[in-house]
C-alpha cells in the first residue's frame, strides 16, 4: 500500500460495511457453496482438532468446520465487526452446536464440551490474535487475506498461533480479468465516481498463485499447495447481481450507501448494460456471471 493508507480509518470502514450488510452476506452464502466446499476440503480437518476463522463473518465456515472436528473439537470463529459475528451466533442457534463467549472457556484447554464439539465467537483483529502460540491445529481464511491492511502481519500471527505442522487454509479471488463477478461493478464504479477518500487494497492482488505462495513462503510456511477454483452466480436481473455484490462489499458498500440516490441509479444502469456480456445459457432472463477464487494450504514449518 502507498503511505497514504490509512489503515485505522479503513478497517473502520470495513467494521461498520460489514455490521450493515451481515444478514444479507448471511443470505448470499449459497452463491459462494462450491468455493467454501472447496476451502474447508483443502483444511483436512479431523475430529477433536482445534480451529480458528478468521474473518470468520456470520460464522458460515465456521459451523461447517465444526461439523468436521467433532467430537471433541473447538472452533472460534473471529472477525472485527461483531455484528456479523451476533448474525452467526442468532443463526446457529437450535443446530446443536453449543454457542460460547471466548470468556468462557480457553483456548488453550483441553477439555471440550461433552456436546462433542464448541464453537466460539469472539471479535478479534486478524493481525493481533489473542491466541497463545501453537495453539491452533488448522486456521481457515476464506476470501480475507486481500483485505487485511498488512498481510503480512496477519500470516506471522497464523504462523505463531499454529501448532508444528499445523496447517492454514485460506481462499483468494483469482486475476481480475478471471472475476466478472466483481470486476463488473467494479469497472463501473471506476468509471462514474472519483477515488476513494478512504483508499482501498485491491481484492485481486492475491491473484497471481506466484505471488500468494511467495506470501506463504515468507511467512514461514511450507508445502504450499495453489488449486483454482471456477464457479458461476446466477442473477435473475442486473439489480439482483448489484445488491449480490454489495453485500459481499463490506466498507465499499458502506460508502456507496452514502451515494446520492441519482448516483447509485447510475450505477446501476451502468451495471446492467455491461452485464449483457453475460447471459444465461438456458435461455431464461438474466445472467450468469463466472469468477475464479485460488484455494491455498500450507503447513507450519518448524
Amino acid at each position: 500500500m502507498s503511505s497514504g493508507f490509512d489503515a485505522r480509518r479503513f478497517k473502520a470502514m470495513e467494521r461498520a460495511g460489514f455490521n450493515r450488510i451481515a444478514g444479507r452476506y448471511a443470505d448470499g452464502a449459497h452463491l459462494r457453496a462450491e468455493l467454501a466446499t472447496a476451502l474447508i476440503d483443502a483444511a483436512a480437518l479431523a475430529p477433536g482438532q482445534r480451529v480458528l476463522d478468521l474473518a470468520s463473518g456470520p460464522g458460515l465456515l465456521a459451523l461447517e468446520a465444526a461439523g468436521r472436528v467433532s467430537p471433541n473439537g473447538l472452533v472460534l470463529a473471529t472477525d472485527i465487526a461483531e455484528g456479523m459475528l451476533a448474525e452467526g451466533a442468532r443463526r446457529i442457534e437450535g443446530s446443536g452446536i453449543e454457542v460460547r463467549d471466548l470468556e468462557d472457556k480457553g483456548v488453550g484447554d483441553q477439555g471440550v464440551a461433552d456436546k462433542g464439539v464448541d464453537l466460539l465467537f469472539a471479535a478479534a483483529d486478524a493481525e493481533h490474535l489473542c491466541l497463545p502460540d501453537a495453539s491452533i491445529d488448522r486456521v481457515l481464511a476464506g476470501l480475507a487475506l486481500f483485505m487485511f491492511p498488512h498481510p503480512d502481519r496477519a500470516l506471522a500471527e497464523i504462523h505463531r498461533v499454529l501448532v508444528p505442522g499445523g496447517q492454514v487454509a485460506l481462499s483468494v479471488w483469482g486475476a481480475r480479468d478471471t472475476v466478472p463477478l466483481i470486476s463488473r461493478a467494479q469497472d463501473c464504479i471506476a468509471r462514474l465516481l472519483p477515488p476513494p477518500k478512504v483508499q482501498r487494497p485491491s481484492v485481486f492482488r492475491y491473484g497471481d498463485a506466484g505471488v500468494l505462495e511467495a506470501m506463504l513462503v515468507d511467512a514461514g510456511f511450507g508445502q504450499v499447495r495453489i488449486t483454482p477454483c471456477d464457479f458461476s452466480c446466477c442473477f435473475d436481473s442486473a439489480e439482483d447481481y448489484w445488491q449480490a455484490f454489495l453485500d459481499l462489499a463490506g466498507g465499499a458498500a458502506e460508502a456507496l450507501s452514502r451515494l446520492p440516490e441519482p448516483t447509485r441509479q447510475a450505477l446501476q444502469a451502468a451495471v446492467s448494460a455491461d452485464l449483457e456480456a453475460h447471459p444465461r445459457s438456458d435461455g431464461k432472463p438474466g445472467f450468469c456471471v463466472p469468477a475464479r477464487a485460488l484455494v491455498a494450504s500450507a503447513v507450519r514449518s518448524g
